[in-house]
């Protein structure tokens, strides 16, 4: 698909972990005029602002990354704030995108909108089949309907109005940028930060919640940008092709998974933590596995490049260049 590299491209969230990945890969393909607002600048969660917003700006194409996130203490902890912040920016955003006449948006979810006993590796069709994993419901219904706005719009204005607005959802991401908050961070960043101090202390031990057991699924987030930009340029007739009308998100992941005990090993040996690894049986694992059926953008023609080994030294190396700790909470 030919790109117009003079369109005005709206990323929200351009301050976050996936969203300043995607303006970095936007901008390395050569766009030119890429749209962005801090938090303090345009609250998303507000309305009247976001109307302003699109009113005055009118962006050609948008990136839906901006979203409140955290790891399982976060969203056990605010499951109010998760559910009512992410859905009053959602609706925001694709609400005024379509008032304002865009045409293409990219919605960026999670893998946690599958259910908790989804068969692995899930794919696509494992939506809204089971129940929830409790500790991110809040969150993932936030994300479903974040995807079920994409369809309707679609279905109801596709055609009329010429929109084409569609979902991606990420396995777990991490990478330059992430959150390390020692509560709130999603597993890859708190264990790098938990090994790091342990390292500087000359702690005996690290301590990780769970039984280590649980397997998981990691992809770099510039993989994760990278995809997005491919499924923004897909042409349509493709997209439509391998997609149902009410079935429309992909699936974004690397492929292959590893458990948690496996993960801390290979932070260890990133980090250069020499003690012992522990664990506490006792704090919630979470799903046993989670693991993306990416098969759909693979027949596409996209992998990633960037593996485990590799990115997880980059991210320690990025953490320590913004020491103490960088990162946001979320990327409003």
């Amino acid at each position: 698909m030919t790109s117009n590299l003079h369109q005005k491209i709206y990323v929200a969230g351009h301050r976050g972990m996936v969203g300043s990945a995607i303006v970095r890969n936007l901008q390395a393909k050569g766009y030119l005029n890429i749209l962005t607002r801090t938090h303090a600048e345009l609250d998303l969660t507000n309305q009247l602002m976001v109307e302003n917003f699109f009113k005055q700006e009118k962006p050609d194409q948008v990136y839906l990354a901006a979203a409140r996130v955290g790891g399982i203490h976060a969203n056990n902890t605010f499951p109010a704030e998760f559910i009512y912040e992410n859905l009053m920016v959602q609706s925001n955003v694709i609400h005024q995108s379509f008032m304002s006449g865009v045409k293409k948006l990219l919605f960026l979810g999670s893998s946690c909108i599958y259910p908790k006993l989804a068969p692995q590796p899930m794919n696509e069709a494992a939506l809204l089949t089971g129940k929830l994993e409790p500790t991110n419901e809040p969150y993932a219904i936030a994300k479903i309907a974040g995807i079920k706005m994409c369809e309707s719009y679609n279905r109801q204005f596709g055609i009329s109005h010429n929109i084409d607005y569609r979902s991606v959802m990420p396995t777990n991401l991490y990478g330059p940028g992430d959150n390390y908050h020692p509560e709130n961070s999603h597993v890859i960043p708190a264990l790098i930060r938990r090994f790091h101090e342990a390292k500087v202390n000359k702690f005996p031990e690290v301590v990780i919640w769970g039984t280590g057991s649980p397997r998981r699924e990691f992809l770099y987030v510039d993989d994760m940008a990278a995809a997005s930009v491919f499924v923004m340029e897909l042409d349509k007739s493709v997209y439509d092709q391998h997609t149902e009308p009410m079935q429309s998100h992909i699936n974004v992941g690397s492929g292959s998974d590893i458990t948690i005990a496996e993960l801390a090993e290979a932070i260890s040996k990133a980090v250069g933590f020499k003690g012992e690894i522990q664990f506490d049986p006792e704090k919630p694992d979470g799903a046993p596995r989670k693991w993306m059926d990416s098969s759909k953008l693979a027949a596409w023609g996209w992998e990633p490049k960037i593996p485990l080994d590799i990115g997880v030294p980059i991210t320690y190396a990025a953490f320590l260049k913004n020491s103490p700790y960088c990162g946001f909470v979320e990327a409003l």
